[in-house]
């Protein structure tokens, strides 16, 4: 099936199998250009290094969560339920099989170096997430939104990392019932006595 999709596609394709499979740093250009069935000249036409890659990859999968966030808000849904959908996505991933972490977490662990691009993708993932969580905290009428942001983005990490070292199945229902019980902390300290 990869073979006949454009080859660009077909090397970020072989590049995210890899990537998820193993870890980003584990996996040279080398072995994704075997992967994708091309040559170095097409790759680094494409890709003028791994850290091209690496950022095209980190890129692509903001933009699912982005495509996948803006098609439950087009459906009509309201912020609880989109805050729910994504804390039982994040569940779900957690338990699926082969699970290694958080995508983007594991790249802000293997480019610590600041100004690295990878880590400049890492930062735009993590700026979208923030906004999103805000905004839709905002629409729930939370005081301190971006505060709650901050509380809910750390459960959802400890969530991953908690998912990839620990008990998997646990995850979503305790994803979403710490999440409920941080914002409803938050909406009752915003009640008037």
């Amino acid at each position: 099936m990869t073979a006949q999709l454009p080859v660009r596609e077909r090397i970020l394709a072989s590049a995210t199998a890899l990537f998820d499979a193993t870890s980003i740093r584990s996996v040279s250009a080398d072995r994704v250009i075997a992967d994708a069935g091309t040559t170095k000249v097409t790759f680094y036409r494409h890709f003028p290094s791994k850290d091209h890659l690496v950022v095209a990859y980190l890129d692509q999968q903001l933009g699912l969560l982005q495509q996948a966030v803006a098609k439950e808000r087009a459906a009509g849904l309201d912020a609880c339920t989109v805050l729910l959908h994504v804390a039982e996505a994040n569940g779900s991933a957690a338990c699926r099989p082969g699970f290694r972490g958080c995508t983007f977490i594991n790249a802000a662990a293997e480019y610590p170096a600041a100004g690295n691009p990878v880590r400049a993708a890492v930062a735009r993932y993590r700026s979208w997430l923030h906004d999103v969580v805000a905004g839709f905290l905002r629409d729930l009428g939370a005081d301190e939104p971006d505060l709650v942001a901050d509380q809910l983005i750390m459960l959802r990490d400890g969530a991953m990392v908690h998912g990839f070292m620990e008990d998997p199945a646990a995850v979503t229902d305790a994803l979403v019932t710490a999440g409920r019980a941080i914002i409803g902390a938050q909406m009752r300290r915003s009640l008037p006595a």
